[in-house]
């Protein structure tokens, strides 16, 4: 199969037991019907964080951003790691 955005073909490689079609030159990733739901139904944390209330959004103490943060990674970037 041919990437649709630049022509090369794609490679197929197996994530957490699903397999997708990823170009190698623009890291582009296609995947078929339900795995991307296969992919987050694995990826999931066994129990759900506990959402805070409105009223403990005002009881944080307040923090300044440093400029060179870390940008807090998504769990696709674990799996996507070409």
């Amino acid at each position: 199969m041919q990437c649709p955005v630049d022509g090369e073909t794609l490679v197929i490689a197996e994530r957490s037991g699903v397999e997708i079609d990823y170009c190698p030159k623009c890291r582009g990733v296609w995947l078929d019907r339900g795995e991307l739901d296969k992919i987050i139904e694995r990826a999931a944390p066994s129990a759900p964080e506990p959402v805070p209330s409105r009223e403990s959004y005002g009881s944080r103490p307040h923090t300044s951003h440093s400029p060179h943060k870390k940008k807090k990674e998504s769990f696709l970037g674990d799996l996507f790691d070409f």
